[in-house]
């Protein structure tokens, strides 16, 4: 898939955010938004999965461990064929598959349930370890946030994955520089965040996550890395998109009324309009 491709792509997933978000009167948008361009390159170039088989043995594993950030996770899903995008206007309702968190025995596509932030890649490291001790050739990704990674569990997770050279997993950071209550340099500052990991055992990259280019020679610099996992740090803007909400602390989680709704959305048909006359 080439890049404006991707844009696109991109795109749609955060009309997809904008809608669930809307319609449920709450969720998370700001780190929704900023790994939109990260959630496109990984279910459409990136990772081995089929929407008609979501539970095929060969496919490469995702766990969402920040897990609130389902508003972009569900939106690639739909977007991918998971099931029908119509079904984002149900999230977080009672009866729907589509919960303020991932649920791996409810819908499609969710390999792992998640939530509890620095769990989900103690996780992917377990799934990482159960297909090298058992010869299978999957690959297994991780996206985290920057705040998550202030969580002791996440480095003793990190120091095992190493230790066993696990070599298929990626560990993404989105680091847009925000958490629920500040910058993450005032709450609990994680920089350098390559260091740490490179301390650990991790072969480190640091990207512009926006940028597929980017994205795409880290990715492909992970399938090259050998006898060590990958950490990718993803420099990102909470809430990329739409203009008001834009390294805007406020939006971590929150509803938009109708008129913020329509703003968002005639800002992100204009970047559609525009990315379909460059292609």
């Amino acid at each position: 898939m080439e890049y404006e491709e991707l844009k696109l792509t991109a795109n749609g997933i955060r009309k997809g955010i904008i809608d669930a978000v809307y319609h449920a009167g709450c969720g998370h948008p700001g780190g929704s938004l900023s790994a939109a361009e990260i959630l496109a390159y990984l279910f459409f170039k990136e990772m081995n999965i089929d929407e008609k088989d979501p539970g095929k043995e060969d496919r490469d594993r995702f766990v969402l461990s920040k897990g609130h950030a389902t508003p972009g996770y569900y939106a690639a899903l739909a977007q991918r064929g998971f099931f029908p995008a119509s079904e984002l206007t149900t999230f977080r309702k009672l009866g729907s598959r589509l919960q303020g968190h991932p649920d791996m025995k409810k819908t499609p596509g969710v390999d792992m349930s998640s939530g509890s932030l620095g769990q989900g890649i103690s996780v992917a490291v377990g799934m990482a370890l159960s297909g090298a001790l058992s010869l299978k050739n999957y690959r297994v990704y991780a996206l985290a946030g920057d705040g998550e990674i202030q969580e002791g569990q996440v480095w003793e997770a990190a120091m095992f994955a190493a230790h066993r050279k696990l070599d298929h997993l990626v560990v993404i950071i989105d680091n847009n520089n925000l958490q629920i209550d500040g910058t993450v340099e005032e709450i609990c500052s994680p920089y350098p965040i390559d260091q740490k990991f490179e301390a650990f055992g991790f072969h480190a990259v640091t990207v512009d996550g926006h940028s597929f280019q980017e994205l795409e020679k880290a990715f492909l610099k992970a399938r090259e890395t050998k006898g060590k996992p990958t950490v990718i740090i993803a420099k990102t803007v909470k809430g990329k998109g739409i203009s008001f909400m834009e390294n805007n602390l406020s939006w971590h989680s929150g509803a938009l009324n109708e008129e913020q709704y329509q703003l968002a959305m005639k800002e992100l048909e204009r970047e559609r309009i525009f990315l379909c006359q460059r292609s």
